[in-house]
């Protein structure tokens, strides 16, 4: 997938989802050439789930409950628990870096054609919890937007800590 972020069209799906593969190839990017010994290291020391692979493991999870969970209404089997409402940062941190990019970009490549499928006003099956109704599809892409660029940022601190490789 090239990364871009300029749309094919201006249409608003394809301004959408450019932007959402821009900001997912940047995940990528922002792991390029790291160790797998860097990528489990926590370089800030109040931070101890800041990781590379956690962010990584974040982001595919973030991606998996509102697409799955969210917008289609199935049954939530994230690695999280109510002992642990953040083992997605963790549990992956003794899988190799490069199995974790590959398993993001397989998922992202199947709800690239989940939302191809789906007019951008589909009403999400669960209801948001503080507005107490679903969001459409077109909000869920926006927020997915915001969510996985702002982790961008969190890689490109972390990684910089971790080997001093700075991002672009």
């Amino acid at each position: 997938m090239t990364r871009t972020d300029v749309p094919a069209t201006w249409d608003e799906r394809a301004t959408l989802t450019t932007f959402l593969d821009y900001v997912r190839a940047t995940v990528r990017a922002k792991c390029e050439g790291v160790t797998d010994e860097d990528a489990r290291r926590a370089p800030l020391p109040d931070s101890p789930l800041m990781t590379v692979k956690g962010l990584v493991s974040h982001v595919r999870w973030v991606e998996y409950s509102w697409f799955q969970v969210v917008l289609l209404g199935e049954e939530d089997a994230g690695p999280w628990t109510k002992e642990d409402p953040d083992r997605e940062f963790t549990y992956a941190l003794d899988t190799p870096i490069e199995q974790l990019l590959d398993e993001y970009d397989a998922q992202s490549a199947r709800y690239r054609d989940l939302v191809a499928s789906l007019d951008l006003d589909t009403l999400a099956q669960r209801n948001l919890g503080r507005a107490g109704r679903p969001a459409t599809l077109r909000w869920i892409l926006f927020h997915l937007v915001e969510e996985i660029a702002r982790h961008n940022g969190h890689l490109d601190v972390v990684r910089e800590l971790v080997d001093g490789t700075k991002g672009d």
